[in-house]
């Protein structure tokens, strides 16, 4: 799996010249006119490369699998069309650029070392943590502890998940020491993410805290960690997007609308049906037309077909793309408090986010006010015969945690934390999960089978290898 440094910055860059959709990279004044002959790179140039591949392992093929494996997106045509059928092998995924761009995060903190700047140490420890927790989150056991030095490790172990998320949260830990430091390196001509704004990275950190907390189950810890969280909307991290072809596309408009229109779409996915049901409700403090019409649009591939909406809504050209934002900070507190017993607390929040969504701001666009409504609930709306109770659950919890849960399922689509929670609610306690049918056959996908690259030449692999079907050690 390993090798050496200086091959890893290469093999991105060339990747990122390739499919680049997240940054103008030749626009770049740091990154260096022949990525191919490589061999040292500066801080500024290693840390532009990195955080365009952070932004392309958000918005991957990764992330439409895991959206299919949710029920809010279908695959219906070639390849996609097997992932909706759940018919997966070794070879239909890659640890690249995975793996070498969470090496090239680890290079950024050993740069910055030797000069000693601490804030863009904590900028590299905060990326290492976001790729590192979506590998372990979608594969289960991982390598982590002997991932970085080739040489001394050319076959690393893999680590137990929960080891693995522990090490992580250490991680965070010294990244949000780090980015408290008094004085750091300027690194704002780089950072297209956040500008170079450490108070925002500091933050992201904590809620990337708290993101990992919800999944072990340690609640108290989540709202603990996303009480110094992203704090508003205007602190989310989102990645910039334009509208040059092969330049700066946002990655689901490129393949939704460009390469690949029809291979996946919104006919039989559950995510618009649940929509749909919502918005012919009873309920009088909520209208998503807005939010299902950002999203979805009728007719862009062919007549009658449900599409993603790549003319007005979420998957233009040029729009931002969430890596790690408010809406998910809150929403953690919201069911962490309400798992905790304390249904106040969770309310406040998850009318933090109504409100957010009411004044129409998503993910650095605005929905149109036609069909946007969010008025704020109070606690007697999940009552047993209450407006907010659609499942008529038994008591206010029940009935609040699902409201909660299918905010984030609403919210995270094209982002693998929905598939995360599909996962993760399956155990969660009390259990509230949305009736999302499967595709095919009577199996639900728990995981990401480990790449065929890995099996051949890593004897550390787990054995016998799991499949689609085993979950994931933490959320059994």
């Amino acid at each position: 799996m390993k090798k050496s440094f200086s091959y890893k910055i290469a093999t991105l860059l060339v990747a990122v010249t390739l499919l680049s959709s997240c940054s103008e990279l030749f626009n770049e004044p740091n990154i260096q006119s022949n990525p191919n002959a490589v061999t040292d790179v500066s801080i500024p140039t290693l840390l532009s490369g990195t955080l365009v591949g952070v932004t392309i392992l958000h918005e991957d093929t990764d992330v439409r699998i895991s959206a299919i494996w949710a029920g809010q997106l279908n695959g219906l045509s070639r390849q996609h069309q097997g992932y909706a059928q759940y018919i997966v092998s070794a070879q239909n995924f890659s640890w690249s650029p995975l793996y070498p761009v969470a090496s090239q995060a680890r290079l950024i903190q050993s740069k910055a070392d030797a000069v000693g700047d601490k804030w863009t140490k904590g900028v590299g420890q905060v990326l290492e943590a976001l790729v590192i927790a979506k590998a372990t989150a979608l594969y289960g056991d991982v390598p982590y502890s002997q991932a970085f030095d080739d040489v001394k490790y050319p076959t690393p172990v893999f680590d137990k998940q929960a080891d693995v998320y522990a090490a992580l949260q250490t991680t965070l830990d010294n990244a949000i020491q780090n980015l408290s430091a008094t004085s750091g390196l300027a690194f704002i001509d780089q950072d297209f993410i956040y500008g170079g704004n450490v108070a925002k990275w500091k933050a992201a950190a904590y809620t990337l805290k708290a993101r990992l907390y919800l999944h072990m189950g340690n609640y108290a810890k989540a709202v603990e960690s996303a009480a110094s969280g992203i704090s508003s909307p205007a602190a989310d991290a989102l990645s910039p997007h334009g509208a040059s072809q092969g330049i700066d596309y946002n990655q689901n408009y490129d393949f939704f609308r460009v390469n690949r229109p029809g291979d996946t779409g919104f006919d039989g996915a559950y995510l618009p049906l649940l929509m749909q049901s919502r918005i012919k409700s009873a309920n009088t403090k909520t209208d998503e037309t807005a939010l299902y019409n950002h999203y979805f649009k009728v007719g862009v591939v062919s007549s009658g077909t449900l599409d993603p909406n790549v003319v007005d809504g979420a998957f233009t050209s040029n729009a931002p793309h969430p890596i790690i934002t408010y809406y998910e900070n809150q929403l953690i507190i919201a069911e962490a408090q309400a798992r905790l017993g304390d249904m106040g607390k969770a309310l406040a929040a998850l009318n933090l986010v109504r409100a957010g969504l009411a004044g129409g701001t998503l993910n650095g666009k605005t929905l149109p006010v036609a069909g946007r409504q969010y008025d704020a609930y109070e606690l007697s709306d999940f009552s047993p015969a209450g407006l907010a109770n659609p499942t008529k659950a038994a008591t206010t919890q029940l009935a609040l945690l699902y409201e909660i849960v299918v905010q984030r399922y609403t919210f995270f689509l094209m982002q693998y934390e929905a598939y995360n929670d599909v996962r993760r609610l399956e155990k969660a306690t009390p259990v509230v999960q949305l009736p999302i049918p499967l595709y095919t056959g009577n199996q639900k996908p728990e995981r990401f089978i480990y790449p065929q690259g890995e099996v051949n030449t890593n004897p550390n692999v787990p054995k016998p290898l799991p499949n689609q079907f085993q979950k994931v050690p933490i959320f059994q």
